[in-house]
């Protein structure tokens, strides 16, 4: 899980969007304590649901000393709090077009909470979803029930007694990886059709592996390929559960 004494995992969801959502939250301390936290909204939104779950961690462990891992399915939560976030309060919270920021008031939120421990104390992990990642499966359980109103038991206790196995197992995904060039992991023989790489949830695509390597080199979880035309791309981005269409 890396040198991170505390691992959070996080997660929101609304039904109808908008509509009625939760969001759920499971820390494990490094003293071996698990703590499992959720709420509901009457009215929302499935990112303002994402956001709350990291809010809520993080407030949780406001007394807490040491740094934290967060890891979460949300591609808006991670590309706003490395990427965009910045730019928004260059812009005075507008977007490029001028238009306000969404979610401005838990953009605010989480900023303040990641600054208050120091932005190198909170590092922020990129999980796929319904992958069978033991703590994602399980914040999307406990957002999920709060947001459709089921009856959900919040554990509060030593990671000994945990019911959830492995929680601390991210093999699925999320686990941080040192990127190796294509000769070194079965690349297909020929030319070059293009390079594509996935970070973050987010793919693109590259015409040479420098700017590839680029992109995934020192990038928790990212995943690159060389592929040598325009089917072998398709195919690639397809097992990522990419639509080729969207690159």
């Amino acid at each position: 899980m890396g040198s991170e004494s505390i691992v959070v995992f996080t997660d929101g969801a609304s039904k109808h969007n908008p509509g009625p959502g939760g969001w759920g939250a499971v820390i494990v301390r490094s003293d071996g304590r698990v703590t499992e936290l959720g709420g509901r909204s009457g009215t929302t939104t499935n990112n303002r649901m994402e956001l709350t779950g990291a809010i809520e961690a993080l407030t949780c462990l406001e007394g807490d000393d040491g740094r934290v891992a967060i890891y979460t399915d949300s591609t808006y939560v991670i590309q706003g709090i490395r990427e965009w976030i910045h730019t928004w309060k260059r812009r005075a919270w507008k977007t490029a077009a001028g238009a306000d920021v969404l979610n401005r008031d838990l953009w605010e939120d989480l900023d303040d909470l990641v600054s208050a421990r120091g932005s190198r104390a909170v590092a922020w992990h990129h999980v796929r979803g319904h992958v069978g990642i033991p703590g994602n499966e399980r914040v999307d359980r406990i957002a999920d029930a709060f947001a459709t109103g089921q009856p959900v038991d919040l554990y509060d206790g030593p990671l000994t007694a945990y019911p959830v196995a492995d929680i601390l197992d991210v093999s699925r995904g999320g686990t941080p990886a040192k990127p190796r060039t294509p000769e070194s992991r079965s690349t297909p023989k020929g030319p070059a059709y293009s390079y594509v790489s996935l970070v973050d949830g987010r793919p693109m695509r590259h015409t040479s592996w420098a700017a590839c390597e680029a992109r995934v080199k020192g990038r928790a979880g990212a995943r690159f390929r060389k592929t040598t035309g325009a089917a072998d791309e398709a195919s690639v981005l397809r097992s990522w559960g990419v639509d080729p269409g969207a690159v």
